[in-house]
């Protein structure tokens, strides 16, 4: 019986979403739509000002808007030769036309911040970074091939690239959620709601890079490397996972270090106790930044790792293993800690209890960070503005979890980027949909020319909300932003976000 319940929940996780309709009458809210959603990866080759050629992967989510548009939040990341570090996040718009049955044309606009390892040959200017792109897809199934052409620019520097072949990989989904009105209120589906992952994790630890480590002026790393980030997660089935996870230098003297990397998993109940859990995980992906030498920015992870899932629905795990930079000068043991929250789950069976829980709202959108008064490390204070990723999460009608990722793209911090987690608190909704909160979020950010001292920093804000129709939200708000060690950073915040509203299942 065990495996037959195993066996559905793994083939629930590979189906093509599927709703089941319910009476009227029944006292659950309902899917109310499922749009079609990507995602896709691209590899982009070109050269550099000085002379060198690198290659940016990215990964990006995209959403349809209606059955020609999409958008979504990506990340590229340099991935060849000597300029491991470089990163930019932003948010993809595509249009699609429809060929034949399997073929189709993506014309795609790419709008990111970013940058890294600027010197006088390599400048990114306040960090914005365009990337147009124009190509044809082959379908098989739900995966598609794609050949196109692209350029690469960052309008305020020198980094450009000239139009040349571009590559894309991608596979189709589907994105089912239910009305953000429907919040509080039992819900059930038979299959994963949202962007479909079943954790959200905030992480913090440790590296100690080996003897052999070196900065890029060839200097010997000597001090422990502190880290904080944040993970999603998605269960395949009873203990194995895959994942993606993010994070940046907070501690150490390597601020502006930022890593991206996948993660795939499996862990085993110990002692025959199923809340406790040991097993193993390995993680591909890139980072570098902070003056670390990770050549071409490939870094290799893998350890085992020990988890409590807690009675109360969060989990409690510690992580071990060993980091390495394939083509650089960067190996360190590392140890964290990680605090995981869920977000929903695979159902086991239709009509099972765990197909049903209370609809939670979920953001997922752009924002715009104006500081005002930024110090930099040589001394001089100016206004940088940021663009940035942003995802929250209901726990409760007045609990919230946040979640905010970007880097600068206005003023002469290119090449600055930073990640914050919190939490936050909000009222009911008052007249005309408005909602008031505040919220409070930890993190690591670097890079730019910014002082931020060893990268720790936090940003307090109190928000104002208003509701466009049934799915968007327009927020403003005003907060402070600063160092979480000493005075080296202190700035108002003025935040604007237009965000995508849906509901979703907390089983």
């Amino acid at each position: 019986m065990r495996f037959q319940i195993t066996a559905l929940a793994a083939l629930a996780a590979l189906l093509p979403a599927t709703t089941w309709a319910l009476p009227d009458d029944a006292p659950f809210a309902r899917v109310q739509t499922v749009r079609p959603a990507a995602v896709e990866g691209n590899w982009t080759k070109m050269k550099m000002p000085d002379g060198g050629r690198t290659a940016f992967a990215s990964i990006s989510y995209m959403m349809a808007l209606d059955e020609d548009w999409g958008f979504g939040p990506g990340v590229y990341g340099a991935a060849k030769g000597n300029y491991g570090g470089i990163f930019t996040v932003g948010f993809t718009g595509q249009r699609r036309w429809r060929l034949s049955g399997d073929t189709h044309l993506a014309a795609s606009l790419y709008v990111g911040a970013g940058g890294g390892l600027s010197n006088q040959q390599l400048r990114f200017g306040g960090g914005l970074m365009l990337r147009p792109e124009l190509s044809l897809r082959t379908e098989v199934g739900a995966w598609y091939t794609g050949v196109g052409i692209s350029q690469i620019r960052f309008p305020s520097g020198n980094v450009k690239s000239g139009v040349g072949l571009s590559f894309s990989l991608g596979r189709s989904l589907g994105f089912p959620s239910f009305s953000p009105d429907d919040a509080g209120r039992p819900g059930r589906a038979t299959q994963r709601t949202g962007l479909g992952f079943d954790e959200i994790a905030l992480t913090g630890g440790f590296e100690k890079p080996r003897s052999a480590s070196r900065d890029r002026s060839g200097n010997p790393l000597t001090r422990r490397i502190g880290k904080a980030g944040g993970e999603l997660r998605q269960y395949i089935v009873d203990g194995s996972w895959w994942g993606i996870e993010a994070a940046g230098a907070a501690q150490g003297g390597a601020d502006g270090y930022m890593e991206v990397l996948g993660n795939i998993g499996q862990d085993w109940a110990l002692f025959g106790t199923p809340r406790l859990r040991v097993g193993g995980q390995l993680g591909a992906g890139l980072g570098g930044g902070g003056t670390l030498d990770t050549g071409s920015g490939l870094l290799l992870r893998a350890g085992p790792t020990l988890r409590w899932l807690t009675p109360w629905g969060p989990s409690v795990r510690l992580d071990a293993g060993f980091t390495y930079a394939s083509s650089g000068f960067y190996s360190a043991p590392y140890v964290r800690a990680v605090l995981a929250m869920p977000l929903d789950r695979s159902p086991v069976a239709f009509g099972d209890d765990t197909s049903n829980g209370i609809v939670r709202v979920q953001q997922l959108g752009a924002s715009v960070l104006h500081l005002p008064r930024v110090r930099f490390k040589d001394g001089r204070r100016e206004a940088v503005s940021h663009l940035a990723v942003n995802m929250s999460r209901e726990f409760t009608p007045y609990v919230y979890g946040s979640a905010l990722a970007g880097s600068a793209a206005a003023g002469s911090a290119g090449a600055y980027s930073f990640g914050l987690v919190g939490l936050g608190l909000q009222s009911d909704p008052l007249w005309g949909g408005l909602r008031v909160g505040a919220e409070w979020l930890v993190g690591a950010a670097g890079g730019g020319g910014v002082r931020v001292g060893g990268g720790a920093v936090t940003q307090a804000e109190l928000w104002a909300q208003w509701r466009i129709g049934e799915r968007l939200r327009l927020r403003t708000g005003l907060g402070e932003f600063r160092t979480m060690r000493g005075s080296s950073q202190s700035t108002p915040v003025v935040h604007i976000g237009l965000n995508y509203a849906f509901g979703t299942l907390q089983r």
